[in-house]
């Protein structure tokens, strides 16, 4: 199943998908929060990181399945499958954007 997402978060994805961290990066905005496993990585260096370090430990698809809102944000419920401890499984990836930029998400299970 194919899901409409915004541009930002279509965007966000698909550089996902690339496993590159600066690319990711670049859907943020520079003040942008990431909360993901617990840690919370602020700002663009910082998000770039946390992206490159979970792209290069694990390997792993995401395959967006539903879209919601919660308030402000966008809700996307993804399903991922790869080398990592409890695969699979599905997360919700709460997205508050800001114009044509990512200001804050939270990655839960």
């Amino acid at each position: 199943m194919t899901v409409q997402l915004p541009p930002p978060i279509a965007a966000y994805f698909a550089a996902d998908a690339n496993k590159d961290g600066h690319v990711v990066a670049h859907c943020f905005t520079d003040d942008a929060v990431v909360k993901d496993e617990g840690k919370t990585h602020s700002g663009k260096d910082a998000i770039r990181d946390w992206k490159a370090q979970s792209s290069t430990t694990y390997r792993y698809t995401v395959e967006p399945f539903a879209i919601a809102t919660d308030g402000a944000r966008t809700v996307v419920t993804s399903h991922l499958e790869g080398d990592f401890p409890g695969s699979p499984l599905d997360l919700r990836y709460f997205f508050t954007l800001d114009g044509d930029k990512i200001a804050a998400l939270e990655i839960t299970p």
